[in-house]
């Protein structure tokens, strides 16, 4: 019998709102696998813009400024696969783990979030449910196929991050990140500062752990894939022309990484 002490929420995503997520190359030949899990900033319309104005939903607190256009323009170039999440980190954060206290944000950078305040268990559970599960469930699907195809994964989780926080300058062009796998970290951050007008971070701006981030221990630490998070700083590809270089740069960079990658 069904507990009718528990509220019965509305349903959060209504016809009017956009799918999910986008899927680029579902055929793609490469064995590249790119995920952008904050490419998007949409909120569902049941939720009124979690109570913010848009340019709050515009900074860099609300999606991976840029992040998006890159990603496309790198699949399409390498033919690789690739997923673009559609909904807010301020929505619910896809790249962290579901005890994590900025799964589901009440400030980000000095902003309230007013949608996000005082939530029952229930809804969060919902986002979780809506969001959060059913995004990881359809990467899932796609590793597990490609495992039992014997098709070769090599995963990159896609990122940017923004040039200051907290009042500070990051000097950094990219940031090359892992948790304990540095195969592909390692041999991408030897690449990256070979080409020799970027400053890249080692574990900067951010450093990985399985209690503040998802994607690298679940889906690439999980499967022992060969795996890496990059992180793009976010004035470098805030327009189409800093997206397309950057693409073309990581299509080079990944080509010849690729042979090294796929015999480990």
């Amino acid at each position: 019998m069904a507990d009718s002490s528990q509220p019965v929420l509305p349903a959060l995503l209504g016809a009017g709102d956009p799918p999910l997520f986008q899927i680029h190359n579902p055929h793609g030949s490469s064995p590249f696998v790119l995920l952008a899990d904050h490419a998007g900033q949409r909120v569902p319309a049941a939720l009124r813009d979690l109570g913010l104005p848009q340019h709050e939903l515009d900074r860099h607190i609300g999606w991976d400024i840029g992040i998006a256009g890159t990603t496309r323009a790198l699949a399409q170039r390498l033919d690789a696969w690739a997923i673009e999440q559609t909904y807010s980190r301020l929505l619910i954060d896809c790249n962290r783990p579901l005890a994590s206290p900025t799964l589901i944000p009440e400030t980000s950078d000095g902003t309230i979030i007013p949608g996000n305040a005082a939530l029952s268990e229930a809804q969060r559970q919902q986002r979780i449910d809506s969001i959060h599960a059913p995004y990881h469930a359809r990467i899932e699907a796609e590793l597990e196929q490609r495992r039992s195809a014997g098709t070769p994964t090599l995963l990159v989780m896609m990122h940017s991050f923004t040039p200051m926080m907290a009042g500070l300058q990051r000097p950094w062009h990219a940031g090359v990140l892992y948790h304990q796998d540095t195969r592909f970290a390692h041999a991408l951050l030897h690449a990256l500062r070979a080409e020799g007008d970027l400053v890249v971070g080692d574990n900067e701006p951010y450093s990985v752990s399985s209690t503040s981030d998802y994607a690298v221990p679940v889906h690439g630490e999980g499967r022992g894939l060969v795996h890496v998070e990059l992180e793009i700083r976010q004035d470098l590809i805030a327009d189409a022309a800093g997206q397309q270089a950057w693409a073309q740069r990581l299509e080079r960079v990944f080509r010849a990484l690729q042979p090294a990658l796929l015999a480990l």
